[in-house]
Parts: C-alpha cells; structure tokens; sequence
C-alpha cells in the first residue's frame, strides 16, 4: 500500500461558501421520534444574529461549516432541554465551543438546561449513540461529520446529522485533473460526506471535456464512500443516461479526503480502476495503491478456516450491530450443526478474543472462529492480527456455501450499507428494522 504525489499547486481560486445541507423525514408519522415543520427556513433572529455570526467566525475554522444556525433552530423548534453533542475523534476539540454556542443562543423558546457531549470513540455514521444518549436524558443528539446512515426510524430520541462539510478549492483540483490526464480519458469522481457538496461541484471537469460520472452506492450520496461501502465497477446507479455509460471504460478514480481509509473501500471494491486521492487541505493529488491480491488470499485463508464452533459478536459501539443480521447468522451455523457463542462488544481487541476464544460453549471445545457484526473493515484490515479467524458476514455466508465467492473475478464486495446487497447487509429487506428474528433456533 503506497502513495506517489502526481502533481500539485497550479493556479487557485477562492472556493465558495456552500448552502447548509438539511435532513429530515418525508412525512409525519406519529410513532416516530421525528419533529417537523412546514419549513426549514432558518428563521433571522438566528441566521442573520451579527452575534452570532462573529462568534462562529471567530472561534471555529472557517473551512468546516458546522451548520450553527441550523443547530440551534431545530433544537428551538423541538423545544429540546438536554442536548447531546457526538463528534468523531478528529472534531472533538470543537466540542466544547459548540456547545457554548448551543447553549448562548438556544434561547428564544425554552433554554438548554443540560448540554452533554458523548466521549466515547467514534468512527462513523454506524456509531451513532442514541441509546447512550437516551439513557442520558437527553431529548436531541446532534452527530457530527458522518450522513444519516441509521434510519432517523430506528433511533430511540429524535437526531440531527451535521455533515461538517469542508471548503474545497474546487478549481484548483479542475486545474490538476486537466494538468494530469487525457481529455478522452473517464474519470470516477468519488469522495467522503464531508467533501460531498465539492464533488457536486467537480462536475465542472465535464466543462473542460472529461468524461466525468458520478457513481452512487444508494441509498449514500451521490460519490458516497463509507468505509464499509463503496459504488463498484458493475454499479448502475450512476448520474449519467445509460446510454452514455460504458462502465468497461472507466480507468480512473478521484477520491477527496485527507486520508486512505474510505479510499480503501473504494479500490477493493474497484480493483481494475487506477486510484488517486486529491487531499483538500495540502492541495496534493497522489497515486495510491491496494494490495488487493494479497488481501484476498489472507480473507480466504480465514474463511476456510471456520469449523465447529464458532463465536458471534454484536458489536454495541453506537448502532454497529443489527440484531436482525445477527439472527440470521445464528441460524445458519444452527442449520449446519455449529455451535456457536453470542459476545457483545464496544470494541474487538486481539487480547480479548485471545481470552474469550477458550470459552467452551455447550461443551464444544474452544472457539476456532468468529463472525463480528460491527465493521466488515475490522475482519480486513486487521483480521490477521487475531489468534482465531474474524470474519465478516459476508464472509461466513460464502464460508458456508450460501453464497458464491466471486472475488476471484471482480473486487470484494463493500456493500454493507447498500440497497441490493445481500442476507448479509443492513438494508437487505428483513434487516432494515434492525430487529431481532426467530429463525426457530
């Protein structure tokens, strides 16, 4: 896995300010935690507060827009007296100044009297805490710089995603793109939530003659890459008439983010695609490289190692676990005479597993292997580290012949969180409730 800087540094021009993204149910339903209003205009007593406006200003970075005046405004319209702030690792520095925000002008309906910010890790939108929140108090989670990956119906307390989208000198990648390929050349252009709105404005490499597309893993955002799922080479949801579309053409991707983890997703799931990453904030375009090959082997190593017992882990971190996914892996190693221990974990350790491996379930000896149902990325990135083999859902389906391994011919399968994907993914029919089902175990 490696990286080679390609160009960088033609001529810039100042990037503009984006229009806040907003989301919101479609419609009212009374079982559901959602509040609505007939709009979401931002009202002037809050978008047009000079106060305000200095203060965010002044004591935030400029180029993340954390959505203040949308923030405050939904948390007045739902009359919300605990809040809770959850940010990744990377945005957590901000969180207490956005809470002082919050809490300073939050104040036209009922003020704020609890304000609370959730510590514990998190990687992605899959984390989302709303059951930690809950048993807080709290009555509204404002979670930061992921999409609404969990349905807004399936968490417990009404939440508010703030992408947290970054300023990206659009023309500047423009002028690196022209300064580095073919006119005739394809390009897939791809990106992370919170360089979403800069990938719709990327589109402009169309206007200097590339055959530019934008491929969709739904229900993600156009260009959407999370770093369990990401569009593939046989895609065909893409913002291009079909007639237009020659997938067998594409040679090139750019990806926009500042690190490779999403973009690794990108080139599993694309092996045939040349790579490179434009980086937003040291105005670089590299070449990046995955070992694919090698990734395959060790993946298909473990999954022929699964034998007759075998452990199951829920992952508990946020809402990384589906309880419906989970009951259908105990049932298929139950069809197939497995017997099997249920774990659940915040987080998958080595040292953990080490230990828990020796547990002797029903009286069938230690464990040889696990499936984990918390991050796919876990098993590959880092399944050779563990004692036993981790595998993904993905991969215990295949290890049980339940569905055919076709990664010899094609990337691996990022599709945890796409529509289409199969028994093994959360938008698969029967999981997307995220409920627990009797399989008559």
């Amino acid at each position: 896995m490696s990286s080679e800087t390609v160009t960088n540094n033609p001529s810039t021009a100042p990037p503009t300010k984006r229009a806040p993204r907003i989301i919101r149910r479609k419609k009212k339903d009374s079982t559901t935690n959602d509040i609505t209003s007939p709009t979401n205009e931002i009202p002037p007593h809050i978008q047009n507060n000079t106060q305000l406006n200095h203060i965010i200003s002044t004591t935030l970075p400029q180029d993340y827009e954390f959505e203040i005046p949308k923030t405050i405004w939904r948390i007045e319209k739902s009359n919300a007296q605990h809040v809770g702030l959850q940010l990744p690792e990377g945005l957590l520095m901000y969180a207490s100044t956005i809470g002082d925000i919050l809490v300073k002008f939050a104040t036209k309906t009922t003020a704020i009297k609890s304000l609370s910010i959730l510590g514990d890790v998190t990687y992605g939108a899959c984390c989302i805490d709303d059951l930690s929140a809950r048993a807080l108090g709290c009555d509204l989670l404002v979670h930061y710089g992921h999409s609404c990956l969990v349905p807004l119906t399936c968490t417990v307390i009404p939440c508010l995603y703030v992408f947290v989208e970054i300023r990206v000198d659009v023309q500047h990648l423009v002028d690196c793109v022209r300064m580095t390929f073919l006119e005739e050349e394809r390009v897939r252009l791809l990106n992370e939530v919170t360089s979403s709105t800069s990938s719709d404005d990327s589109t402009n490499i169309r206007q200097v003659q590339f055959q530019a597309i934008v491929p969709q893993a739904k229900p993600l955002s156009p260009g959407e890459v999370l770093g369990c799922t990401a569009p593939s080479d046989a895609t065909d949801d893409i913002d291009e008439p079909a007639s237009n579309v020659e997938i067998a053409k594409e040679r090139v991707m750019i990806f926009l983010a500042d690190g490779r983890f999403h973009l690794e997703a990108a080139m599993i799931s694309n092996p045939s695609l040349r790579a490179l990453r434009y980086d937003p904030y040291s105005k670089t375009l590299t070449e990046e490289r995955y070992e694919i090959v090698k990734m395959k082997r060790i993946r298909r190593d473990a999954i022929q190692s699964a034998r007759k017992t075998m452990g199951i882990i829920l992952g508990t971190l946020g809402r990384q676990g589906n309880p419906a996914i989970l009951s259908r892996v105990r049932s298929l190693l139950h069809s197939r005479g497995i017997r099997s221990i249920i774990v659940l974990l915040s987080e998958i350790f080595p040292k953990k597993l080490e230990m828990l491996s020796s547990t002797n379930p029903d009286g069938g000896g230690r464990v040889c292997a696990w499936v984990q149902i918390a991050c796919p990325r876990l098993s590959i990135d880092w399944g050779h580290y563990f004692c036993v083999p981790v595998l993904s859902p993905f991969e215990l389906f295949v290890a049980f012949g339940e569905v055919v391994d076709t990664t010899d011919e094609g990337g691996y399968p990022m599709d945890f969180y796409s529509k289409g994907g199969g028994p093994w993914t959360n938008y698969y029919e029967s999981n997307k409730a995220r409920k627990a089902v009797s399989y008559g175990v």
